[in-house]
């Protein structure tokens, strides 16, 4: 995954002016950029892992938000760019719309804000924000992890903040373990593996929901480790307890930012309880995405 072509897949969505500008931000400017914004009415927005900056017609870049020749964008050229990302046919999209992002080329995530329709299921109809968020492969981040994972034979669990490099992590240990094992990697959003490589023997289940696909994988699959992004509910930790009980291995993540946040969190409180996993791996923050920060042993896993 090369992060200045994922930069051009998201100038190629925006309104020309944007586009265009977008264009001439010099390239030093680029390289730790992790989202593009768009409000309406309000200028556009860079967003670095420690700074926010403004995008002005030349390619400028400001720190005020108040500075002479921003760029904004209306109601109508936000209409036009979620027009775009659902290829033009925004009433056949209605998970999207309901759930609130789009994934694009490059496992480009793109939440979009908005107000919400009364339908049943409620669905976005109007249109004030975006956030396209740049998807990373950082070559060698899990190498520590995979160490870890060889000695120990266990499960981990990945712990972070937003934004604190929990799915790069992830990728790239699933590229590791995916040429060494077989691997599952359960990509609910479509927004993991992309078009980076997540390893020789890794099979990919996209498009389902977590619980769905680890139990798929057990069934078909015969997979030694399966890798799932940001488990959260009940559903989650049934189908992995089923998996462990198959002898199937996990390396999953969390929103979790302490020890003592993670034990905070219900689902994530009973599986270890229950030793579901032998190492939790923190990591240090969105100012060091992708950092480990702590390494914790939870059981035998």
């Amino acid at each position: 995954m090369d992060h200045s072509t994922s930069y051009e897949i998201i100038a190629r969505y925006l309104p020309q002016a944007v586009r265009e500008a977008m264009r001439r931000v010099p390239q030093s400017a680029r390289e730790r950029l992790s989202e593009v914004r768009l409000r309406s009415g309000r200028p556009v927005s860079f967003v670095y892992p420690d700074k926010f900056r403004f995008l002005a017609r030349d390619g400028r870049l400001s720190p005020d938000h108040r500075a002479q020749g921003l760029l904004t964008t209306s109601p109508e050229e936000l209409s036009a760019v979620v027009q775009a990302l659902a290829r033009f046919s925004v009433h056949s999209r209605p998970r999207e719309l309901a759930q609130g992002y789009f994934v694009i080329e490059n496992g480009i995530r793109v939440g979009v804000s908005g107000a919400f329709s009364e339908a049943d299921p409620p669905v976005l109809r109007q249109f004030t924000g975006l956030n396209f968020r740049i998807s990373r492969q950082v070559i060698g981040c899990g190498a520590e992890i995979l160490r870890l994972m060889e000695r120990s034979g266990g499960s981990v669990l990945i712990c972070g903040e937003v934004n604190s490099g929990k799915t790069t992590v992830l990728r790239d240990l699933c590229r590791l373990c995916g040429d060494r094992w077989k691997v599952t990697l359960i990509d609910e959003r479509s927004e993991i593996a992309g078009d980076c490589d997540v390893g020789a023997m890794t099979d990919v289940l996209s498009g389902c929901s977590r619980s769905h696909g680890i139990t798929m994988a057990v069934r078909t699959l015969s997979p030694d480790l399966i890798f799932c992004d940001e488990i959260s509910t009940d559903a989650d930790q049934e189908a992995i307890f089923l998996a462990l009980g198959t002898g199937v291995r996990f390396a999953a993540t969390i929103h979790a930012g302490s020890y003592e946040d993670l034990f905070r969190r219900k689902t994530a409180s009973e599986l270890l309880s229950r030793g579901a996993f032998s190492h939790a791996v923190f990591l240090t923050g969105s100012s060091f995405p992708g950092r480990i920060s702590e390494i914790r042993r939870l059981g035998r896993g």
